[in-house]
């Protein structure tokens, strides 16, 4: 794995080749970073992550034989998997989230988005496109904005079914640390702000997504929205 045994190593799925050329050159060129394959369609992508277990997957969502959406679904529990796409429509963002996806990035924007992108999902926090994220939350906490299914979407039920209540409920200090996540903040934000270790942050969000069924720190935010919506 990446974190503190060598660089984080990446795999690339797209269908197009300049694509992937061009993704392999931007990371391969960073200390952190090296590009162990290229896989042109959704089911090699899954093989090849299978075969050799890198640190993070960037996923198109528009692949022969597997889509984006369904790579997240296969791989979430395994890798980190960055959806990276130039469509930009609400129901591929909410189901790649909900698959699990530590990211989602549209292609225009940027090399730099795209390395921060992968960092941060490594450090296991999440970066998603600023250009998506406002109104991807603005959905999440109105009721009745869910998005219609869509071209490689499971459903609308699928796709933004909220998540189900605690198992236990939140503390106090876990319900402000998840409260602080939903706005955006990263775990050395959250630790500086409220004096504690980012150790610690990492511990309070490992309990708090146990207790409400989140798969990473995009669900405990997408929780908090619908938390919010509910009580409006």
């Amino acid at each position: 794995m990446g974190s503190g045994k060598g660089p984080v190593r990446v795999l690339i799925a797209d269908d197009q080749a300049d694509v992937r050329s061009a993704f392999r050159m931007i990371l391969d060129v960073q200390p952190d970073m090296v590009v162990v394959a290229e896989a042109a369609d959704g089911a090699a992508a899954v093989q090849e992550a299978r075969r050799l277990r890198p640190d993070v997957v960037l996923a198109d969502i528009r692949m022969p034989k597997l889509d984006g959406l369904e790579v997240t679904r296969q791989l979430a529990d395994q890798c980190k998997v960055i959806v990276v796409t130039t469509f930009d429509l609400d129901e591929y963002v909410h189901t790649a989230l909900r698959h699990g996806a530590a990211g989602f990035l549209l292609k225009r924007s940027g090399p730099v988005l795209l390395i921060e992108a992968v960092r941060a999902a490594m450090a296991g926090d999440a970066l998603i496109s600023p250009q998506i994220t406002v109104r991807l939350l603005r959905h999440m906490a109105i009721p009745g904005m869910e998005p219609k299914p869509g071209p490689g979407v499971t459903s609308a039920a699928a796709a933004a079914q909220p998540t189900a209540g605690p198992t236990e409920e939140l503390t106090a200090r876990e319900r402000e640390i998840a409260e602080l996540v939903a706005d955006g903040a990263t775990n050395a934000e959250i630790g500086a702000g409220l004096f504690i270790s980012p150790g610690t942050v990492k511990n309070h969000l490992a309990n708090v997504q146990r207790k409400i069924g989140a798969r990473n720190r995009v669900g405990i935010a997408a929780w908090i929205w619908e938390q919010t919506a509910g009580h409006q």
